[in-house]
């Protein structure tokens, strides 16, 4: 007679099962293919400014296939930020022409955050008021808003700038803000979908202990949605900072002109026929710096609230 143990058992246990095969999911073999081929092209194009900037602008042409920085340096940075000499600049291939960097760095702060604060705040009373309040032709003025996400902003680019124009405000921060510091449709839309699904027990709570609307949304409202709040800041924040048109239209000044305004009038300055993409791509990685620092902190965030307020 035999005597089995428990590792004999097991292993005839092993072979008396059949061998399955794990079957090969193609489709998700695809979707991943697609979601690679797809980061890669997004993120290319940064990588490529990266090489580009930290390149010697003399050698781009010769090592243009290269993957690699040309004949690497951070001279570019150094022209940027005004830390290298005509001389220097010149050396290295630069086009000898000055960007005053932190006086449109300023001033590009302080337009993105002045539109940011006005547009968020005014957008959130709005909003309040399209979802919380109860007034004749509410939804009808809502659909016009509505309706106003279908226009292109091209459309209103003219109108504006003649309002503009007759105001006297060209060339002031006043006339580069105003077009959007006090609302867009879809920050209204944005809020309004949020402020739909806050709970009215608690607003009628306050109401019965004798707080006005005013205070509701102060005090209860705004502390609710503090998340859709902080996600539309970003969202606004960052298109202020990359705005390029309007500021270009009515900012040509250099004491207001922005980031963006001056990356474009900095390509153009090419005394020696070629333009400095080294210096242009430095400048334009570090304006880009700040909006990617902040959506990759808050990023998950901006996803989350937007896809809240998608579903309502």
């Amino acid at each position: 007679m035999t005597v089995l143990t428990g590792t004999d058992r097991a292993t005839r246990a092993n072979d008396a099962e059949p061998v399955t095969r794990r079957q090969i999911n193609w489709g998700r073999v695809a979707a991943w293919t697609a979601l690679v081929v797809l980061l890669i092209v997004t993120i290319f194009p940064f990588y490529w400014m990266l090489r580009t900037s930290l390149s010697n602008n003399r050698s781009l042409a010769a090592e243009a296939g290269s993957f690699l920085p040309a004949d690497f340096t951070l001279g570019a940075f150094r022209r940027v930020l005004g830390l290298a000499t005509t001389q220097e600049a010149l050396a290295e291939g630069g086009s000898g022409a000055s960007v005053n960097f932190w006086l449109y760095l300023r001033n590009s702060i302080i337009v993105a955050t002045v539109v940011t604060v006005g547009q968020v705040f005014f957008c959130a009373m709005a909003a309040y008021s399209f979802a919380r309040l109860r007034w004749p032709g509410r939804d009808r003025v809502f659909f016009v808003f509505l309706t106003a996400l279908m226009v292109p902003p091209i459309f209103t680019t003219l109108p504006n700038f003649i309002l503009i124009r007759d105001l006297g405000l060209l060339n002031t921060f006043a006339g580069i803000v105003l077009p959007t510091l006090l609302m867009t449709p879809f920050a209204i839309f944005f809020l309004r979908q949020f402020f739909l699904g806050l709970s009215r027990e608690i607003e009628e709570a306050a109401m019965i202990d004798g707080a006005g609307h005013v205070r509701i949304f102060f005090r209860l409202i705004i502390p609710m949605s503090s998340a859709p709040i902080t996600t539309l800041a970003i969202l606004t924040y960052i298109n202020a900072w990359n705005d390029y048109m309007w500021p270009l239209l009515v900012g040509q000044d250099e004491s207001v002109r922005v980031l963006t305004v001056a990356l474009g009038v900095f390509r153009s300055q090419t005394p020696q026929g070629s333009p400095d993409w080294a210096g242009l791509m430095a400048a334009t990685l570090i304006a880009a710096l700040p909006i990617v620092v902040l959506f990759a902190v808050l990023g998950r965030r901006v996803v989350n609230s937007i896809g809240f307020s998608a579903g309502k």
